[in-house]
């Protein structure tokens, strides 16, 4: 069984992202292979003490290249999955307020 600690791996802050942030109240982690909507939601909940309202999971597939030389196609970039968490419109998550 996995942790609250073990669901989430890591924020996800791009361009897009930090408008999600400002302007929707949604925050972007990526997370654990096998992990589903509403443990991410409690995980979220239990971590940063707010009230989440929903919660979308998104598989994001690897990025793969080809070689100049052979042709072959290589991975460079193994897949992930994300989640995209919506927020009240009061909570924040103070983990991100710099980024803004």
């Amino acid at each position: 069984m996995a942790t609250i600690y073990d669901i989430l791996r890591r924020p996800l802050v791009t361009e897009k992202s930090n408008h999600q942030m400002s302007k929707l109240h949604q925050y972007a982690f990526e997370v654990m292979g096998d992990a589903t909507r509403t443990m991410v939601k409690e995980a979220v909940e239990e971590l940063f003490d707010v009230k989440v309202l929903r919660v979308n999971i998104i598989n994001a597939p690897a990025k793969r290249s080809r070689r100049a030389r052979s042709r072959r196609v290589a991975v460079r970039h193994s897949g992930y999955k994300k989640a995209i968490v919506t927020l009240a419109a009061e909570d924040r998550i103070p983990f991100f307020e710099g980024v803004e």
